[in-house]
């Protein structure tokens, strides 16, 4: 498989998507600017991924590290973080080949999606270290809040996406260093 990562104008579309996300996020669980801080995440696309970070299997793949002191992601102290990384070329080929699904819609649901899983895991309402059941159903949980908080939201193409994804069961992968 051809691992091509977004073009500028691609990219574009995804920064817009993540400031979408993070609208609705915190309209959803009503949080402040200022509390963002607490949830600690960056979210990356391919060419800005390492190797062990790249999967042709999902959307994206949810990485932990433990951040140390000085380096630069979202959230002020050091300790755990996640890092959402956007696996351009598996969601191109999904927008090349499903027939009325656009990048704008299906980044913003990818996007809604995963930081719905790091508001979860930051408020310990889900251990990310978990068994494969675990990790299944909330997957569930995540992929029917992704729906009932996005089947109210007006981007053009969603509903389309909605529709092409509602049995989804993985959109992305769970790795911890």
């Amino acid at each position: 498989m051809t691992r091509l990562p977004f073009e500028t104008e691609m990219i574009a579309v995804l920064a817009h998507a993540i400031e979408v996300s993070e609208d609705l996020i915190s309209d959803f669980y009503k949080i402040s600017t200022s509390e963002w801080k607490r949830y600690r995440y960056d979210i990356q696309s391919l060419s800005s991924l390492d190797e062990e970070e790249i999967t042709d299997l999902a959307f994206a793949q949810i990485r932990r590290y433990v951040r140390r002191f000085g380096e630069k992601t979202r959230g002020s102290e050091p300790g755990d973080f996640f890092k959402i990384c956007i696996q351009d070329h598996v969601i191109r080929r999904a927008v090349e080949r499903d027939e009325g699904i656009r990048l704008f819609p299906l980044s913003a649901y990818i996007v809604t999606h995963e930081l719905i899983h790091v508001v979860r895991f930051a408020k310990f309402l889900q251990r990310f270290d978990s068994t494969a059941a675990e990790q299944e159903a909330e997957e569930k949980r995540v992929h029917g809040l992704t729906y009932e908080l996005l089947q109210k939201t007006r981007i053009p193409g969603l509903p389309e996406v909605l529709a092409a994804f509602k049995d989804c069961r993985t959109m992305e992968n769970f790795l911890s260093d």
